[in-house]
């Protein structure tokens, strides 16, 4: 191990992040009795120029108002680049009960994006005198994002997560897609004359994944676009969670139990980690520092990663 050690991500679940706009409050109550991890109740995207005042407005009345019982709950307010997002802010810190955890920010392309939400967050709470310190949460969907994406893991301590935006960060780079997630059709290659789709998200996820672990950030896959695909959903989600992303998001409630399924490790699978965890203690005892386990070598290495799994399982568990 380096002599500078990754600090630890935070301990929470975040299997599944549901999205609702501010807009429509008439969902709030359904998302707070669903079984996402965490809830986003949005003023970005979802939300059309005309309706954010009354978006904003919306969500400050319902932090306070609906049990959102053990949720981690989130506002995604405006991208920087817009008249909008200081007042998301502002309004949302000094209007808001405590019972708010995180900003999520959209669109940030450098770490100077998170210090200018930083510095509002932190004179508006000293201004007004919250107990409870607010939580950020980043999304990566542009070139810049994934250009900058280490020194943005590292840009403050509020910093909890980060997302990949498939669709803005697929615009950004100039993909030919308009798909959100997911293989795209034209992203192969053929071999003995069969086509074989690679993943072109894969390169971007492993990126954040490699920042986030090393400065204690929760990475986390975005949207998949198409809601009827359930199999599609889990392969994406499978994918993620091998490379080291704890969730994703729903952007329909159909894909609430997706995102649990795939991002809960499995009975058998917490059963074989701490069977490999029992296995080394055993060699360990023994003056040994391998091995034999299922007919395969097992060493040191072999611990840490079954330990990521355990741990996974004991903090969903709790």
């Amino acid at each position: 191990m380096s002599f500078r050690l990754q600090p630890a991500a935070p301990a929470r679940p975040n299997r599944c992040q549901l999205f609702g706009p501010g807009s429509r409050p008439a969902l709030f109550d359904k998302m707070a009795a669903s079984a996402a991890d965490v809830i986003n109740l949005d003023l970005e995207d979802s939300v059309a120029p005309d309706d954010k005042p009354q978006a904003r407005q919306n969500i400050i009345q319902a932090i306070g108002d609906v049990d959102w019982g053990n949720k981690h709950l989130s506002v995604r307010i405006n991208g920087l680049d817009t008249p909008y997002w200081y007042r998301d802010v502002v309004d949302l810190l000094e209007q808001s009960s405590d019972r708010l955890d995180q900003i999520m920010i959209p669109k940030v392309g450098c770490a100077a994006d998170v210090y200018a939400v930083d510095a509002l967050v932190t004179a508006v709470e000293a201004a007004r005198g919250r107990k409870k310190r607010i939580a950020l949460e980043v999304i990566i969907e542009s070139a810049a994002g994934i250009a900058h994406v280490e020194e943005i893991a590292a840009s403050s301590p509020r910093l909890q997560a980060m997302s990949l935006g498939a669709a803005d960060f697929a615009a950004s780079m100039g993909m030919q897609t308009t798909g959100i997630g997911g293989t795209q059709e034209n992203y192969y290659m053929i071999r003995d004359g069969v086509k074989h789709w690679s993943d072109p998200w894969h390169w971007a996820q492993a990126a954040i994944v490699a920042a986030c672990r090393t400065h204690g950030v929760l990475p986390v896959d975005g949207p998949f676009g198409d809601f009827s695909d359930d199999e599609g959903f889990r392969a994406q989600a499978r994918r993620s969670a091998t490379l080291g992303m704890v969730g994703k998001w729903a952007i329909h409630p159909k894909q609430i139990a997706l995102a649990n399924e795939v991002f809960t490790p499995s009975e058998a699978q917490v059963t074989e980690a701490r069977e490999i965890l029992a296995a080394m203690e055993a060699a360990k005892a023994a003056g040994q520092g391998a091995a034999t386990y299922k007919g395969r070598l097992i060493d040191i290495a072999s611990m840490r990663q079954a330990e990521v799994i355990v741990r996974q399982a004991e903090i969903i568990g709790s």
